[in-house]
């Protein structure tokens, strides 16, 4: 059997990977290893490690890396404990294959650590084109994989011109579509958002219809982050329409845009916005169901909304150059552009389906192929 060691460092992480590992925990020629690190082992971030123990995963390591001050200093030592302390959690479990996701920096300390104990790396959502540093880390990390699983053709064409032979190139479609579906499957679950999870901020009825809102700092831009926050409370505020906010993510800048959620909600109290740290993946995406528009700059809204269909505003520059479908709207950091944004996509209502990030079936397909697909350490580029 090949023992498979995922790592998750983040809540979106996690439901990217979900179906993955019941595809891997499932498959008689799979071990499922689990490590857990960084923001996703962190209470203020949402404690998703707990809901990954609470869907019945076993966490064979729970890695703390992130060193506090969420800035561009300390994300660069976060990245270098990371490298450290996953050596070690790698160098204990003994894997033949570490499979990491997408382009945070947490991505790049587990390649790195992967590649030099001569660990076969397998890396999911690489060939993506979305600017600032994820960029870089995005790409670097394929260079460092010896398997590729993307989510479109044009990544798995992107992966290509870098070098990597194509017969390491697997266009698989995006595994967190397989969590939209079986979410939408069991739509019978009914709960009440807020005596599950409690958050911060008023209660109010969501029958009418609601928003949600998610919006992370950017790195490149991460003075800004309290402002850019500022804008979207302010135009949010304004429009009135019941929202519920998720904390943003561990980036630099996390601090400005915490302090400006704080600071904007004791100053203007908003009697229209209910705070959440996280959810598990299958209720975010029942929530999300049920809303009118997303709004923020989150690739869940670029990605899995597209799949359902469900009109998305993407602020500022986060995104730049990631595929996208019919569903999404951009505009800029000020709130009267965001306001008219928003404004533009409630007058429509859902959309068709966008299949831009695949169908279901990703975290099967990528489990099958971790089974049988001869994975080997050298690389031999084609160019």
């Amino acid at each position: 059997m090949r023992k498979i060691c995922v790592v998750i460092t983040a809540r979106p992480s996690y439901s990217r990977v979900r179906s993955l590992l019941i595809a891997i925990r499932e498959h008689p020629n799979l071990d499922l290893q689990l490590v857990v690190a960084a923001s996703a082992v962190l209470s203020r971030y949402g404690s998703t490690v707990k809901t990954i123990e609470e869907e019945g995963f076993h966490v064979d390591r729970s890695v703390y890396t992130i060193m506090e001050g969420e800035n561009l200093l300390t994300s660069a030592k976060s990245t270098g404990i990371g490298l450290s302390e996953l050596a070690t959690a790698f160098n204990d479990l003994r894997p033949d294959v570490v499979v990491t996701v997408a382009d945070r920096f947490e991505t790049l300390a587990t390649a790195i650590a992967s590649s030099y104990l001569n660990i076969p790396l397998a890396h999911i959502q690489g060939g993506e084109v979305t600017g600032s540093i994820d960029e870089k880390v995005r790409h670097a990390v394929t260079k460092l994989a010896d398997i590729h699983f993307v989510a479109t053709k044009n990544a798995a064409e992107r992966v290509k011109k870098m070098g990597e032979r194509p017969d390491i190139v697997f266009t698989t479609g995006c595994p967190s579509l397989d969590v939209v579906q079986a979410a939408l499957a069991n739509p019978s679950d009914e709960f009440d958002v807020f005596k599950r999870y409690a958050g911060v901020g008023p209660i109010f009825d969501l029958s009418g219809g609601y928003i949600v809102a998610i919006q992370h700092p950017v790195t490149t831009e991460y003075n800004d982050a309290r402002a850019h926050i500022e804008q979207t409370l302010k135009a949010v505020t304004k429009l009135k329409r019941p929202t519920l906010w998720f904390w943003p993510n561990v980036d630099a800048g996390a601090d400005g845009t915490s302090a400006g959620i704080r600071a904007f909600r004791e100053v203007h109290a908003p009697k229209n916005i209910h705070f959440f740290k996280s959810m598990s993946p299958e209720d975010f995406i029942r929530t999300l169901d049920k809303s009118d528009c997303i709004v923020g700059n989150s690739s869940v809204g670029i990605r899995e909304c597209a799949y359902m269909g469900l009109p998305a505003v993407n602020i500022g520059s986060r995104q730049d150059g990631r595929d996208r479908g019919h569903n999404v709207i951009d505009c800029s950091y000020e709130s009267e552009n965001i306001e008219a944004a928003i404004t533009a996509q409630l007058s429509h209502g859902r959309l068709d389906s966008d299949h831009v990030y695949g169908d279901t079936g990703a975290g099967k397909r990528i489990a099958e192929l971790l089974a049988t697909v001869n994975i080997s350490i050298e690389k031999r580029l084609t160019y």
